[in-house]
């Protein structure tokens, strides 16, 4: 039987992490499914989910405890069924402006009050062209409740951005088409 597991990973930033974690992971008979990585500062961190035979798990979490030794912190969770998810309505948050403190958190403490789940998150700041000010920028995949008023979130957002003088574009994505 297949088991399916998510991982979380982090260290410092050099050649071979990747591979050190793809390596344990094809030594015990699994199959790298989706990721999502990156460096940030002088780390590298991660998030994948695996596939792998159910009696060659253990060797496999074994692998990768032994990665500590080389500096790469690996966890392992098993991979939850999927819930019954509500009708929900995909959509995409973009924010720019001059950065401060607080802008994450006034945002998504928004959004939570809607019920609203932040399916992905990437933020950046940056050196603004003109002025060299650091500017903050945001892109956000959104699953919107279908029962939420779309218009009371994107007014309460408005609010927000005019406090935060940043600006805040939330478009809806088209349904994927259906085959």
């Amino acid at each position: 039987m297949q088991r399916l597991l998510v991982m979380t990973i982090i260290g410092q930033d050099r050649p071979g992490l990747v591979d050190s974690v793809a390596g344990q992971v094809a030594e015990h008979g699994g199959n790298w499914l989706e990721s999502r990585m990156s460096r940030l500062g002088g780390h590298f961190a991660g998030i994948l989910r695996v596939e792998v035979p159910g009696e060659n798990e253990p060797a496999l979490v074994a692998g990768l405890k032994k990665l500590e030794s080389r500096g790469l912190t690996v966890v392992v969770h098993p991979d939850q069924p999927k819930l019954p998810v509500a009708a929900a309505r995909q959509s995409v948050l973009e924010i720019v402006g001059q950065d401060r403190p607080g802008i994450v958190r006034e945002i998504s403490h928004a959004l939570a009050g809607f019920g609203v789940n932040v399916e992905e998150l990437e933020t950046e700041c940056s050196s603004a062209a003109m002025s060299g000010e650091t500017l903050f920028r945001a892109h956000a995949r959104l699953s919107i409740p279908e029962s939420c008023d779309t218009a009371q979130i994107r007014q309460q957002l408005e609010r927000i951005a005019a406090d935060l003088i940043v600006e805040i574009s939330l478009a809806e994505l088209p349904e994927p088409q259906r085959s």
